[in-house]
């Protein structure tokens, strides 16, 4: 039921923001959103090493600013270019300098770089994606939520009920083959519904774009419950009644939302 009530609640907040709201205060609520996800992180990250993992914080927001830039600033796509060669340097080599201005203990560096330099991409990376999408078409939007939102409760209830073949025992023992080929449906039916909503005619290049992203966010989930198992967890947090901490619920959306930027990038949808 807690479940249920919270996404009742957070479904009609996440839509208004989506429709309402200008790019430079959306931005500022996805960025919100996106560093609890690295609270939850670093909180986790402690279990392994002691370097500086707060890094993450301004890093990833770094991140998603300077790649969301174009369309905060209305600038041309070359500002973006430019901006991304520029973090890739920034990101690469200021989790290693970091670290060693910290005094990490040598056997914790790696695992202290390697969390600081994936993290701030991981958690930058689809703020941007998710703003540059809503500066273009907020529909465009909607419908990777649905991907993403709907095909994993459409996953979970079909897995509940008729799930029999494992999908990764090791990580996630209870999602199935059946509930991830009921996600993929979803996809599949919520881009089809918007291409005769929206364009009037089936857009099979878009239809594809959102299989990959169902895809990629069903493998985003299988990570995270691979790092949360690793960590020795059920929930990565206590934000959301019934569903855990924020990374619980935007994890596939961290991993899909990259892919449905570029696929749409990549179709010149955007």
């Amino acid at each position: 039921m807690r479940r249920i009530l919270t996404a009742a609640v957070m479904a009609p907040l996440a839509l208004a923001a989506v429709f309402l709201l200008a790019p430079q205060p959306f931005f500022a609520v996805v960025l919100v959103a996106m560093e609890l996800v690295a609270v939850e992180i670093v909180t986790m990250g402690r279990r392994w090493t002691r370097g500086p993992l707060w890094a993450i914080y301004p890093l990833s927001a770094a991140c998603g600013l300077a790649l969301s830039w174009p369309v905060l600033a209305s600038r041309g796509p070359a500002h973006g270019d430019l901006a991304a060669a520029a973090l890739g340097l920034a990101i690469g080599s200021g989790a290693a300098l970091l670290v060693l201005l910290a005094r990490t203990p040598f056997d914790e560096v790696v695992p202290a770089v390697g969390l600081i330099g994936f993290s701030s991409l991981y958690v930058g990376v689809p703020i941007a994606a998710v703003v540059r999408v809503q500066a273009v078409d907020s529909w465009l939007l909607v419908l990777l939520l649905a991907i993403v939102w709907l095909g994993d409760t459409a996953a979970y209830y079909v897995g509940t009920r008729f799930g029999r073949s494992l999908l990764a025992p090791r990580v996630s023992p209870r999602k199935t083959w059946e509930g991830a080929l009921a996600n993929l449906l979803i996809a599949i039916g919520a881009a089809v519904a918007y291409c005769l909503w929206r364009l009037e005619g089936i857009d099979w290049l878009i239809v594809g774009a959102a299989s990959l992203a169902s895809v990629a966010g069903q493998l985003g989930d299988l990570a995270q419950s691979q790092f949360k198992r690793a960590a020795g967890v059920k929930d990565s947090g206590t934000f959301l009644p019934g569903h855990g901490g924020a990374w619980d619920r935007l994890d596939a959306l961290l991993v899909a939302a990259p892919v449905w930027w570029l696929g749409l990038a990549l179709l010149e949808r955007l």
